[in-house]
């Protein structure tokens, strides 16, 4: 029996114990160190994101345009230091889905940092090691699943594995660390276009020497900056100032300008009217009403398009019974047809206008912000759609003429079998029209104030006229006239003056002498105090 005897009885691990014989967190090892890592979509001797991707037999990747330059130069590997044979380089292909993000293109898998990706070594084409190991390895069929090209198992090459990610290790690079990069000379020759060429013969190097002499650079348009005035000047600043301050990128700015808004969003919103047009169809005439005052933007695409005929001799390429009839695609295909500013542009939506009813207009659009020149006509209320597709107008007048377009026939592909066709449309509210004279008006009219306020053109200055600096003194302050006299309280027999002179009492004014004219009772003593100054 001792003191320890119940020491191997205990209910705890001791910090030794822990960190000895039962595992627990070690030091930093070579595995496990925090490190800066390279993303995998950036080239390895750049450290940007590559455009034209190439891998090592390793699965190092680099940018054509780096690599080879770089090979020329030195010779070898820039991450290992071993020599490297172009020849061994794959070119890779990446896929990016609608977002511009790089995925799988068979299983549509995003890659991240996270991901296994691989390589086919054959083909380039890059994958998911998921869809590799299970359409390729567990079916033992080694064929590309894009190209159904053959290949071997040792032609898998590893782009990123998360469990190995040693390759991502910047500071480990050889050119990192031994500092190795091409010279500015390199750099600066790379952007001739002739740098890529193996060999010119004389006559191909005389004629770039002849097209170099008479070639001229075309100058750049200089851009009309606009001007921030009275009636679209915002009130808050374009933020130039502080992201100059604290951008190493952005050049200094150091006076605050007001932003400028734009002019459409300034013209809708003193938009406060109806459009209100017919469209011409071979069924007979549609009546609508705009809501401009609410989607103006909208709107005012439909309307450009009814003006300018943009949709004369266009087909309602699909319709639906019960459901709604659409048109506005000049290629009568349903993919087609762009808007005014030859982009999609953004939904608008409002509380109010909902698909709600018989004759409601609404767009049609490839998905949300995809508004183009397509747009439909319910037949009935359709709430399914609301806050998907913008409401912009309603039917007002022809709902006779809908019901006989409702009620032809369709293919099994929604398309009428007889021809439903917009001949025409005609406007007869357009409020843009009247909102944009008056803008006009205001502007001419800014102008003019503007041009009067100035001077005339050629018409001199007014010229202000200097005299010379008298000199009064010598020394410094020279320039400071003399004073000329130098008031004396009374009682005082003489002052030294500036310049030196004594001048007496007797030469002060009378008027001054009243007013500073002290009582005789404070005067007496130096020990009487002031009182109440009834004496002054």
């Amino acid at each position: 029996m001792g003191k320890k005897q119940h020491q191997k009885d205990k209910m705890y691990l001791t910090c030794t114990e822990w960190t000895t014989i039962y595992g627990g967190k070690k030091a930093n090892t070579k595995e496990h160190k925090m490190f800066r890592r390279l993303p995998f979509h950036s080239c390895s001797l750049t450290l940007q994101p590559f455009e034209h991707p190439l891998c090592t037999p390793d699965g190092t990747v680099f940018d054509l345009t780096s690599i080879v330059p770089y090979l020329q130069k030195f010779g070898h590997n820039p991450i290992t230091g071993e020599p490297l044979d172009p020849k061994s380089l794959v070119k890779l292909t990446y896929h990016k889905n609608k977002e511009g993000q790089y995925h799988c293109p068979v299983t549509y898998k995003v890659f991240n940092e996270n991901a296994r990706i691989v390589a086919i070594g054959t083909t380039g084409n890059v994958y998911s090691y998921e869809a590799v190991e299970t359409l390729n390895l567990k079916t033992r069929n080694l064929r590309d699943l894009l190209t159904d090209e053959p290949f071997k198992k040792s032609d898998i090459i590893t782009l990123q594995d998360p469990s190995d990610l040693e390759k991502f290790d910047i500071s480990s690079y050889h050119h990192i660390r031994h500092n190795l990069s091409l010279e500015e000379d390199d750099q600066a020759a790379r952007k001739d276009p002739t740098y890529y060429l193996r060999s010119l013969n004389p006559e191909t190097r005389a004629a770039l020497a002849e097209f170099y002499k008479e070639y001229k650079e075309p100058e750049k348009p200089k851009e009309k900056k606009e001007k921030a005035t009275s009636r679209n000047a915002a009130h808050y600043s374009t933020g130039a100032v502080s992201g100059s301050f604290t951008s190493t990128v952005a050049p200094p700015v150091t006076e605050n300008e007001a932003a400028i808004i734009d002019r459409d969003t300034l013209r809708y919103k003193r938009i406060k009217k109806k459009g209100y047009l017919r469209l011409h169809t071979n069924f007979g005439d549609l009546n609508i009403e705009l809501h401009c005052d609410m989607v103006p933007k909208t709107c005012e695409n439909f309307l450009v398009h009814c003006k300018t005929g943009y949709y004369n001799n266009t087909e309602f390429h699909r319709s639906i019974r019960n459901f709604m009839i659409q048109g506005g695609d000049p290629t009568s295909t349903g993919v087609g047809g762009d808007s005014i500013w030859g982009k999609p542009f953004a939904d608008e939506f409002k509380p109010n206008l909902v698909h709600k009813g018989r004759g409601v207009l609404s767009m049609a659009n490839s998905g949300p912000n995809g508004n183009g020149s397509q747009f439909f006509i319910t037949f009935r209320s359709c709430q399914h759609l609301d806050r998907k597709h913008s409401v912009f107008g309603r039917l007002v007048g022809g709902m006779d003429v809908l019901t006989r377009m409702e009620q032809v026939p369709t293919s099994d592909k929604d398309k009428p079998l007889e021809t439903i066709k917009m001949s025409g449309a005609t406007v007869f509210m357009d409020p843009y029209e009247e909102v944009d004279e008056e803008m006009r008006e205001e502007e001419e009219k800014d102008k003019a104030m503007a041009a009067q306020k100035q001077p005339g053109k050629g018409a001199p200055l007014p010229h202000k006229e200097t005299s010379e600096l008298k000199v009064h003194r010598s020394g410094v302050g020279k320039y400071i006239p003399k004073q000329q006299k130098q008031h004396l309280l009374p009682g005082k027999e003489a002052v030294a003056g500036a310049s030196g002179t004594k001048r007496h009492a007797t030469d002060q004014p009378e008027k001054l002498s009243k007013k500073l004219k002290p009582s005789t009772s404070s005067s007496a003593s130096a020990s009487s105090s002031f009182g109440n100054f009834s004496g002054w």
